[in-house]
């Protein structure tokens, strides 16, 4: 009787531990994050100076982060997305007649994100939460093959984002960034090269006067690489 007892004490105690273990895993840091992300890209230039959001295109992409602390991470992500644009609908008339393009693009770039909140698994004890909203700058490139003549130039990313543990290893996220390359060539293709390429004949230098453009995204991430591991033995 006292060893039928004293095995069911033991079973308990067993199931008890491996109950907390499994709880201490989910409460586990990790320090990198991989994904993807999905959604719309838009350009800005002499074809789309104000209006936000047009002629919207599909992009897409993968994404690395590095969680330096709760509050700050760093970010790489490859993106290829489509732009396109019209003159039809600007404001100013360009000599020869309405044009319109469409590209591809290649984003390359690493930024530097800050939470507005302690991001986790939203333990009490650790102060987290599991949904947060951030805001990010960096640097990338950007590359648009040809039609016309391949682009290669320097891009600062800035925007905002918001991202929810939905998981111990899985997080979600909305972002929405704006790219300021330094290039005035975007737009310029085989048929839009004679109106769009420096149409008001403008000097300028570094991201004045120059194309734009941006992303609205959802993303998915994986938590890989453990901060610490605690024994199970």
């Amino acid at each position: 009787m006292k060893n039928a007892l004293s095995n069911k004490l033991l079973l308990l105690c067993a199931a008890l531990l491996c109950a907390l273990s499994a709880a201490r895993a989910d409460d586990l840091e990790y320090r990198y994050e991989i994904g993807g992300f999905l959604g719309g890209s838009s350009y800005y230039g002499d074809a789309n100076y104000n209006s936000f959001l047009k002629n919207t295109n599909i992009m897409g992409g993968l994404i690395w982060r590095y969680n330096i602390n709760p509050r700050m991470a760093v970010k790489t992500n490859l993106a290829m997305a489509k732009i396109s644009g019209s003159t039809a609908d600007a404001e100013n008339r360009f000599p020869g007649g309405d044009v319109e393009f469409s590209r591809t693009i290649y984003d390359l770039g690493a930024q530097f994100e800050c939470n507005f909140f302690a991001y986790g698994s939203g333990a009490s004890y650790k102060g987290t939460r599991r949904l947060v909203p951030y805001i990010f700058a960096g640097l990338g490139m950007t590359y648009a093959p040809e039609p016309a003549k391949n682009t290669f130039a320097m891009n600062i990313p800035v925007g905002a984002g918001i991202r929810y543990k939905f998981a111990p290893r899985w997080n979600v996220g909305c972002e929405l960034s704006f790219r300021f390359t330094t290039t005035d060539d975007l737009d310029v293709t085989n048929t839009t090269a004679p109106i769009l390429s420096d149409p008001y004949g403008i000097k300028s230098s570094g991201f004045k006067n120059k194309d734009s453009y941006s992303f609205l995204s959802i993303f998915v991430t994986y938590d890989i690489s453990p901060k610490y591991r605690r024994c199970n033995n």
